[in-house]
C-alpha cells in the first residue's frame, strides 16, 4: 500500500472485533506495543477437531460497566511477551478480524488480564503495518462505531 493510500488513525479509535461478537470497544493505538491485546479473564483451553481452542471472558467498557461477553477463538500460538514495565508472561496468541471504519484486517493478538488499565485493548504496530499511520494528536479519526 502506497504511503498516500494509508489510513490515519487517531492515539485511539473504536473498532470492532466480529469474530468474537464485540461490536464496540475503545481501542489505545499504540505503537510502542508489537503485538494487539486485549482483555480477558477466566481464560480456560480446549480441543475443538484436534486443535487448541481458547475461550475467555472480556469486558469491552472501559469503566467495567455492563456484562462480560463469553468468547471462544483457535489458538494461533503461546508466545512469551514483554509488558510495559519489562515483565515477560507467557500469552495465547489469536488471530481475529478487526474493524476500523473502512479497514477490515485479520490481526494476531494476545489475551491477558487489562483489569488495572484504563483501555481494554491496545492496536499494536503490526497489525497497523503497511496500512495505518498515526496522528498522536488527534482521536477518533475514522468515526464511532455504533452497537449492533
Amino acid at each position: 500500500m502506497k504511503s498516500t493510500d494509508k489510513i490515519t488513525l487517531g492515539w485511539r479509535e473504536w473498532v470492532t472485533l466480529p469474530d468474537l461478537n464485540l461490536s464496540r470497544i475503545k481501542a489505545k493505538v499504540d505503537t510502542g506495543a508489537r503485538t494487539s491485546c486485549l482483555h480477558a479473564t477466566n481464560i480456560e483451553t480446549f480441543c475443538r477437531d484436534d486443535e487448541l481452542w481458547v475461550k475467555f471472558d472480556t469486558n469491552p467498557s472501559q469503566k467495567g460497566e455492563g456484562e462480560s461477553l463469553r468468547c471462544e477463538a483457535k489458538v494461533k500460538a503461546a508466545r512469551k511477551v514483554k509488558d510495559s514495565g519489562g515483565h515477560q508472561t507467557e500469552r495465547y496468541v489469536i488471530e481475529t478480524t478487526l474493524v476500523a471504519g473502512k479497514l477490515t484486517s485479520v490481526i494476531e493478538m494476545t489475551l491477558i488480564s487489562r483489569a488495572k488499565m484504563k483501555f481494554k485493548m491496545l492496536l499494536g504496530r503490526t497489525a497497523m503495518s503497511g496500512m495505518c499511520t498515526v496522528d498522536p494528536e488527534a482521536s477518533f479519526l475514522l468515526g464511532v462505531t455504533k452497537d449492533r
